[in-house]
Order: structure tokens, then sequence, then C-alpha cells
């Protein structure tokens, strides 16, 4: 099994993955922000997910701070599993993966298309140079180092 972490990776894709590369956390996420899952059952139902994963995987979620667990609002005991502001900042992450797989792994077309709700247009990621406000074509964009790079001699 590979492990949760990239120790050696100076990227905070890297890092962003030892929160939400294991397989179910985006799909959780996934539902979390556009099927109005809150609930165990609802995840286990809608994935269907084996209860011990979905444990394993909220629990997770919530120590990483991308969910907070908290008692239901209908008074029952129940608990909710809800975004936080960290969690819903991963919108244009699950966006960006679901136009891929559009077009690269969807032969009869996108199974999910993602509307605005308030005009009702579809909604698409795209890249977007600060500077002369272009789109990068692919192969067009080069890394450089920021200031979280230490310098090396």
């Amino acid at each position: 099994m590979l492990g949760r972490t990239y120790e050696r990776e100076n990227c905070s894709a890297a890092r962003a993955l030892e929160v939400i590369g294991e397989r179910w956390s985006l799909l959780i996420l996934r539902n979390a922000l556009y099927a109005g899952s809150t609930r165990f059952n609802q995840f286990q139902r809608s994935l269907g997910i084996a209860s011990n994963i979905l444990t394993t995987r909220l629990d997770w979620l919530v120590q990483s701070g991308l969910m907070e667990s908290r008692s239901a609002t209908d008074g029952t005991e129940t608990r909710e599993y809800v975004l936080t502001a960290k969690g819903l900042d991963l919108e244009p992450v699950i966006l960006a993966l679901s136009a891929w797989g559009d077009r690269w792994s969807a032969p009869d077309g996108p199974p999910i298309i993602y509307h605005h709700s308030d005009c009702g247009g579809q909604v698409h990621q795209y890249l977007k140079c600060d500077r002369c406000q272009q789109s990068p074509e692919p192969g067009y964009i080069t890394a450089m180092p920021g200031p979280g790079m230490p310098v090396t001699a």
C-alpha cells in the first residue's frame, strides 16, 4: 500500500494529495457539495462505500479541517458532516477533474453538468494569466520557485 505522505516533495500539489488523494475522498466532498449529502447513511447509500472505509474517510476529512462533524439539526443523535471553508475551496478542483473526465473518460458525454444556481448557466473551470488575461495552452505554463521554496547552495 502506498504511503500517505510525500516527505521529499516541497510541492503544494503533493501536500494536497496527502489530504485528499485517497480513494473516495473527492467523491465524498463532491457529494457534500452537489448532492446535499451530510449524513453517514446518505454518503454510504449514494457511493456504495463500505462503512469502515467511510468512517475512516470522514474522520480524516474532519481531522484535516475539510469537514466538521456536528449534531444533526433535527434533534436526533445523528451526526452531520458539513464542509468547512477549506473544504468548499476544493470546488474548482472537482470541476477541473470532472472536465478532464468528461473529455477523456466519458464516451457517451458528460454524466453530470454543473450549472450556476442563480442563472442556470453552465459552469466551467478556466486557467487565466493574471498579467495578460490569456488562457495559456497546455505546455505554455512554466513552474518557478516561489517564496516557500528553500534556497539551496
